[in-house]
C-alpha cells in the first residue's frame, strides 16, 4: 500500500473571528429603535499549548501562566460593559429610554421584547411569580438580543441585592424607598466594602463573566443603574433628598401605590393623586439628573401615556407590562370571534370579514 503523508499545522493563534464557517447574522428588519443597538463583539482569548519541560531539569519548571489556556494579553469584557448600549451612558447623553415590565418570567417573551426594540426590560421580582432562577433565564434571553435588563427587587435588603447583582443585570430597582437613609442603604447594598456591604463572590458569578472579566471590580459601580421607587406620601415628602443621594441614578415614580397610600386605591387618576405625583416629579427634576442628582423614571397609565411622561421630563418611561399586553390582545381576539357568531350578514358582509381575517392573521 502507498504510504500516507499527513501534515499538521502547529499554528495556534487562530481567533474565533477567523472561522470561515461562521456566518454573520442578517440584520433585523425592524424600523424601531432597535437600529440604534449594536451587537456586542468580543475578542476571545486564544488557546496556547503549555511550554515543554526542560530536559536538563528533573522537576518541571512550568508555571501556572504557562499552563493557562488564556492569553494574558487579551481581556474579555462583562456582559454589562457594552458602552454602546449602557443605560447610564445613554442617560448621560440625554436620551429618553423606553422599556417594558416583564411579569411572566417567560424567556420567550423576554426575547421578543428585546428583539422588538425596547431600550430596557424590567424583570419584576416584586409582583411577578419568579425568583432568581427564573430571572436568570430571562437575562440569558435578553443578553442574546443585547437588551439591558433591570431587576425589580421584592424588597430592599442586602440578601436580595447580593443574589440579584451576581446575575449581572444592568440595573436594580428598589421598591418603597421613603427616606434618604433608606436610599443610602440601598446604594450600600450594591457596593463592595469598604464603600458598601455587598457580599463578594465576584470571581465566580455571571456578573463578572464567572471571573473571566478581570476589569469587573474597576467598572461595576460606573455601569450599574440604581433606581429608587418613590410610591408613598412619605416618599414624596423626601423625594428631593432621595434624588440627591450619592449613587442613586433614577427615581422611579409609583403612581398606583401612591394612590393607595392616599386612600384612592380604586381611583389612581384622582386629581389629588396627580397633584401629589407632580410634587414628586418637580423634586426629582430640580435635582438636575446627570449633574449630581437623579433622573426621573416612571410608568405610563391609560390616563397618563408615555408621551405625556416624556414631555414632563421623564428620561425612562415604562409603557407596558407583558401580562397587560397579552390580556388586551386575548380579550380582543375572543371579542372578535363572539361578535362574528351573532352577525347574520349578507354574502358581501361575509366576504368583507374574510378579507379582514386575512389581514388579522398576517399581522
Amino acid at each position: 500500500m502507498a504510504s500516507l503523508n499527513l501534515s499538521y499545522s502547529t499554528t495556534t493563534t487562530t481567533t474565533i473571528s477567523s472561522l470561515s464557517t461562521l456566518r454573520k447574522p442578517k440584520p433585523l428588519a425592524f424600523t424601531s429603535n432597535i437600529s440604534t443597538k449594536f451587537f456586542k463583539t468580543q475578542t476571545f482569548k486564544t488557546l496556547t499549548p503549555p511550554k515543554s519541560k526542560s530536559k536538563s531539569k528533573s522537576k518541571s519548571t512550568t508555571t501556572h501562566s504557562d499552563l493557562s489556556p488564556i492569553d494574558s494579553t487579551t481581556t474579555i469584557t462583562s456582559p454589562n460593559t457594552n458602552t454602546t448600549n449602557n443605560l447610564k451612558s445613554r442617560l448621560h447623553n440625554n436620551e429618553t429610554l423606553y422599556g417594558i415590565f416583564l411579569l411572566t418570567f417567560s424567556p420567550t417573551i423576554a426575547e421578543i421584547a428585546g428583539l422588538s426594540g425596547y431600550d430596557f426590560v424590567v424583570v419584576d421580582m416584586e409582583h411577578g411569580p419568579g425568583g432568581i432562577p427564573e430571572a436568570l433565564a430571562c437575562l440569558h434571553a435578553l443578553a442574546a438580543t443585547n437588551t439591558p435588563a433591570i431587576l425589580r427587587l421584592p424588597e430592599s435588603s442586602a440578601t436580595w441585592v447580593k443574589k440579584a447583582l451576581d446575575l449581572g443585570p444592568q440595573g436594580l430597582m428598589f421598591p418603597m424607598i421613603e427616606s434618604p437613609i433608606e436610599a443610602q442603604e440601598a446604594v450600600s447594598y450594591c457596593r463592595f466594602p469598604p464603600r458598601g456591604v455587598r457580599g463578594s463572590a465576584h470571581t465566580v458569578v455571571r456578573a463578572s463573566n464567572y471571573g473571566i472579566d478581570e476589569g469587573y471590580l474597576s467598572n461595576y459601580e460606573d455601569e450599574l443603574l440604581i433606581m429608587c421607587q418613590v410610591e408613598t406620601v412619605e416618599g414624596v415628602k423626601h423625594a428631593d433628598e432621595i434624588a440627591a443621594v450619592d449613587g442613586v441614578d433614577c427615581v422611579q415614580m409609583g403612581p398606583l401605590d401612591l394612590s393607595a397610600s392616599m386612600g384612592y386605591l380604586w381611583d389612581p387618576g384622582n386629581k389629588k393623586v396627580k397633584d401629589m405625583l407632580r410634587v414628586a416629579e418637580r423634586a426629582v427634576l430640580n435635582s438636575e439628573g446627570g449633574n449630581g442628582g437623579a433622573y426621573l423614571a416612571g410608568f405610563a397609565l391609560p390616563y397618563d401615556g408615555p408621551d405625556d411622561l416624556r414631555k414632563r421630563g421623564y428620561h425612562m418611561v415604562s409603557g407596558a407590562v407583558d401580562v397587560g399586553l397579552f390580556r388586551s390582545a386575548a380579550v380582543e381576539d375572543v371579542k372578535k370571534f363572539k361578535m362574528a357568531l351573532v352577525m347574520d350578514g349578507s354574502d358581501d358582509e361575509q366576504e368583507d370579514r374574510q378579507h379582514g381575517d386575512e389581514k388579522y392573521w398576517s399581522e
